[in-house]
């Protein structure tokens, strides 16, 4: 090992860069290109990024003068190193298989439970449901019961001493501010469940670590919100907890022990881990509007649960490693607790295999990769702390405007907070169709021969769209990136004979492999049967060859110089044999080539799933 000494030395032989000379250097090699085009790039939230981050970037952020173990600010502070809880859910349709189900998950390194109940239930079959569950040595979360139902069986354990109330962790998941974003009204009358709301949260005081209320922020992320808005909207129906909960009397730091978060782990790495420190500095920032005394008040409880919102149906494999970068991410910001979904979680009911996978990866993080020994590991990177501080500064200037506004109900019932979303989404959405951004599997590099009609459940694969007739606002429309494509593959399946879709390969050599390959990719997102070659002679010897593989599209490939010779002999010969389309948009002849009857051209710049969805109306009407 080099001593300090020595290391000294060596840094000595390399003198410092400053940031000036970087970028000139930077400047002579861009040879007069636009540098803010080049290089930087902007985050969906409107931040540029830049290329490179130096010390000097720091100085004038905030987050530098905090420890990262500070009340409320980046890291909890519980004492864990960085030990979040490995949590899986399970949806309750029979109280002993979910029971039997939660001790199997907690044997196998399991060490936080949701539970999801929809059907109606009794005092009765709660306290059954309790008394066998390990209440004082795993957290377990409720969502969907009724919370004087489970704290009235939970006041009768630790009476009977059954439970030590100090030890219990979890949560009710209550959520007033979250099931009207969903449905566009509230279920009760507002004042009557508030009233309950603080009954429970006194009740509960004798269980410190219970939450009451949990903030699912999950909802705008699946909806399409960027990573700013999901942050904000969050953040405004916590402080509207605050304010309308401080009228019945509960005390501020009481609500603010009693609140949990549940967010959504996106798929931009960096971005992610940014985020989820990012959400600590602004509940930090939020109790202090309340002149709350930091030392009395605990952390922000975060749970994180990666992304429904780009999990695909198709080549479902490619979930897992979308599940591994997102746990990495989350794990590396410092969350409290994680749900890893099962990879086949879009289409059927989760299986026994899927569900080991899922929380094998957070083992996997923990015991191999060791990412729980650290407390927050990306404290001082130069970009990791510029994305924190410009992802809070975004977020609290929308929360400032909500709040101005009226408050998270007033926004939502005026439909801002959703025009927000949607916006967002459609950009979103507008950039995987034209594959600006990838969703591997999906709009890039698919399997053609991935079939998976005959497995999904119908009912897991459809946007949820709630039913608006009684609503009072506009709700939340929550759905899958893949949809599109999907529903297009769907199509292709359903129809019962793949369209074939033939590589005329022909001419300059790296050109014509080169849109082959795009091309193949291109029809692949369809579900098509794609028929690469490596060369032919002639046109004609290439449409002899497709006709003969019974071709509906034969895409002509090669280089642009080459089309203004070959582009009108190949529509000619074609005819109407199949459909002609040039891999590429040769403009200068476009007008030459649609006249000879080419009226399909693919290219970096299509729309893919409106140009497919087209295709498809040609091909399968047959």
């Amino acid at each position: 090992m080099m001593k300090d000494d020595e290391s000294r030395k060596l840094f000595n032989e390399f003198p410092p860069i400053s940031t000036q000379e970087w970028e000139q250097v930077i400047q002579k090699d861009l040879k007069g290109a636009d540098y803010a085009k080049k290089l930087i790039w902007k985050s969906p939230e409107g931040i540029p990024v830049k290329p490179y981050y130096r010390s000097e970037d720091l100085d004038k952020l905030k987050s530098s003068e905090f420890n990262p173990m500070d009340f409320g600010f980046v890291k909890a502070t519980d004492g864990r190193a960085n030990s979040w809880l490995i949590r899986q859910d399970i949806e309750i349709t029979d109280f002993d298989q979910a029971r039997e189900k939660a001790l199997w998950f907690i044997s196998r390194g399991v060490q936080s439970i949701g539970f999801n109940i929809e059907e109606p239930h009794t005092i009765e079959e709660v306290r059954d449901f309790l008394k066998d569950l390990p209440l004082n040595s795993a957290e377990f979360n409720f969502e969907g019961f009724e919370p004087s139902v489970l704290l009235e069986v939970l006041h009768e354990m630790a009476d009977n001493g059954d439970l030590n109330p100090e030890k219990i962790q979890g949560s009710c998941q209550w959520d007033m501010l979250g099931g009207f974003s969903l449905y566009g009204s509230f279920e009760f009358e507002t004042d009557e469940e508030l009233a309950d709301i603080a009954e429970w949260m006194e009740k509960s005081e004798r269980f410190p670590g219970l939450k009451i209320l949990g903030i699912q922020g999950r909802n705008f992320h699946q909806a399409g919100a960027t990573i700013a808005q999901e942050l904000a909207f969050s953040m405004a129906q916590a402080s509207q907890y605050l304010d309308l909960l401080s009228e019945f009397l509960v005390p501020v730091d009481l609500i603010a022990s009693k609140i949990s978060f549940h967010f959504a782990i996106g798929s931009n790495y960096f971005m992610e881990i940014a985020k989820f420190r990012a959400a600590r500095m602004l509940w930090s920032r939020l109790l202090e509007t309340y002149e709350l005394d930091k030392s009395e008040i605990p952390p922000m409880y975060i749970h994180a649960e990666t992304s429904r919102w780009n999990q695909t149906v198709y080549d479902p494999y490619v979930n897992l490693l979308r599940n591994t970068t997102e746990a990495m991410s989350a794990a590396l910001a410092g969350v409290d607790s994680m749900t890893v979904l099962p990879f086949d979680f879009p289409y059927e009911v989760p299986t026994e295999i899927a569900e080991r996978i899922a929380r094998n990866q957070q083992i996997l993080l923990k015991e191999e990769a060791y990412f729980d020994k650290v407390a927050d590991p990306s404290a001082g990177s130069y970009y990791i702390e510029s994305l924190t501080s410009s992802i809070a500064e975004v977020a609290w200037k929308l929360l400032q405007e909500i709040e101005e506004a009226g408050g998270y109900t007033n926004e939502f019932y005026e439909g801002r907070i959703q025009d927000a979303i949607v916006s967002a989404a459609m950009e979103r959405d507008e950039n995987i169709a034209h594959r600006r951004e990838t969703l591997l599997g999906t709009n890039q590099y698919p399997n053609p021969d991935d079939e998976m009609l005959a497995k999904v459940d119908s009912a897991r694969v459809q946007s949820k769209i709630m039913d608006t007739d009684m609503a009072e606002a506009q709700p939340l429309n929550l759905y899958r990136a893949a949809e599109g494509f999907e529903a297009l593959r769907f199509q292709t399946e359903r129809s019962g004979d793949k369209p074939v879709a033939f590589m005329l390969t022909i001419g300059h050599l790296a050109m014509r492999k080169a849109r082959a390959t795009f091309a193949c990719n291109f029809f692949g997102c369809a579900g098509y049967k794609v028929i690469d070659n490596p060369g032919f002679a002639t046109v004609e010897e290439g449409i002899a060859a497709a006709m003969k593989a019974q071709a509906d599209i034969v895409v002509l490939c090669s280089s642009d110089d080459e089309y203004a010779a070959l582009g009108v002999s190949f529509a000619n010969l074609l005819g109407d044999k199949a459909i002609p389309v040039i891999a590429g948009y040769p403009k200068e002849i476009m007008d030459q080539l649609k006249s000879a009857g080419i009226q399909h051209f693919i290219h970096v710049r299509s729309n893919v799933l409106e140009t497919l969805m087209q295709f498809n109306s040609l091909i399968l009407k047959k």
